[in-house]
């Protein structure tokens, strides 16, 4: 059979041939990989294949000639980029047990760390993952599964993401104009704005929204769960016009002003500080006769400063200036609120 009607197991048969002509098994494992990932997009480059297998470019061409011998209607020219005819379809994919013990992993992160609407299709991906494992590596996956859990520092009844994280992907994709309802925390109340979205991202326990607000006209970010209702418009916008998500980071990153702080901890209590350190910007530390110089950087220093109350006559601040004041105001509050 040619084009896309060509017989998903003529690779596998080919494997084979390659076999018995003392072609190394590695190779093998190899090609089927290369045949996977040109399926996984809509063009591959060559030098993308090398970089993901650590191979020569010559060898990628020599291995894209083998899958073409072999029958896979491979479309493209060496130096521009492959793609596999329309229609072709690998037998189904089997995982390894390390690999499938991987996507049970990221399962239990996705039931905690997205909202329903990604929830619902990650779990029925997961269930075409364990249709296609042998019966070992099933009984594997559902002894494994009682042993791993998830736990955030969050109200339970908050949700991450709402219920809006498919939609906003797509959006963000196709360059469609958004609608929503958003509840704003600063002024405790509602807007309803268009924007342009451009990415997704998470931190500090949320997923965030970063988009162009045409009632702005600006940049803002949009915690999820504050998005009251939302509507994906027909209206589409040029992307080409916008930051990416990664400028729109770096920006920020340039501008929050970070100041550097240095403290010194007793010892003892360095034992007991733990990772907290890395919640306001360590950068490293420095271990003197007597306790541990530790070096931040923050664009917070009351927030840093009410941390450090917590290890009362522990910790020294040696700079900034300013942090030294707030620390002083921290006490005067303290001393007036107890007196």
């Amino acid at each position: 059979m040619g084009g896309a009607g060509i017989n998903c197991w003529q690779f596998t048969a080919a494997a084979h041939f390659f076999l018995a002509k003392n072609i190394e098994v590695n190779r093998i494992d190899r090609l089927h990989a290369i045949l996977t990932h040109l399926q996984s997009k809509k063009k591959v480059t060559a030098q993308e294949v090398a970089d993901r297998f650590s191979i020569s470019l010559r060898t990628v061409y020599r291995d894209v000639k083998a899958l073409e011998e072999s029958g896979v209607p491979v479309i493209g020219e060496a130096g521009s980029g492959y793609s596999i005819m329309e229609g072709y379809r690998l037998p189904p994919v089997m995982f390894t047990q390390e690999e499938a013990s991987a996507l049970l992993f990221a399962g239990k992160i996705a039931e905690k760390m997205t909202d329903t609407s990604v929830k619902k299709h990650f779990d029925a991906a997961l269930y075409k993952v364990k249709a296609v494992l042998r019966g070992d590596d099933k009984e594997h996956m559902e002894d494994l599964s009682n042993y791993i859990a998830v736990f955030k520092s969050r109200v339970p009844e908050e949700e991450p993401g709402g219920k809006y994280l498919v939609s906003l992907q797509k959006a963000i994709v196709d360059k469609k104009v958004i609608n929503m309802h958003y509840f704003s925390n600063y002024n405790e109340a509602s807007t309803q704005r268009n924007a342009e979205p451009i990415g997704l991202c998470y931190y500090g326990d949320n997923w965030h929204l970063i988009a162009y607000c045409l009632l702005r006209n600006d940049y803002r970010d949009f915690r999820l769960n504050r998005i009251q209702k939302l509507q994906v418009l027909d209206e589409s916008f040029a992307g080409k016009q916008h930051r990416s998500l990664q400028q729109y980071i770096d920006s920020m990153v340039r501008q929050s002003e970070l100041v550097e702080v240095i403290v010194e901890f007793d010892k003892e209590t360095v034992r007991h500080i733990g990772n907290q350190k890395y919640y306001y910007g360590y950068v490293r530390e420095e271990r003197l006769d007597n306790c541990v110089r530790m070096y931040f950087l923050t664009a917070f220093l009351e927030p840093f400063g009410r941390w450090l109350l917590m290890f009362t006559n522990s910790v020294i601040v040696q700079s900034p200036p300013l942090l030294k004041e707030i620390m002083q105001g921290l006490k005067e509050e303290i001393d007036a609120h107890y007196r």
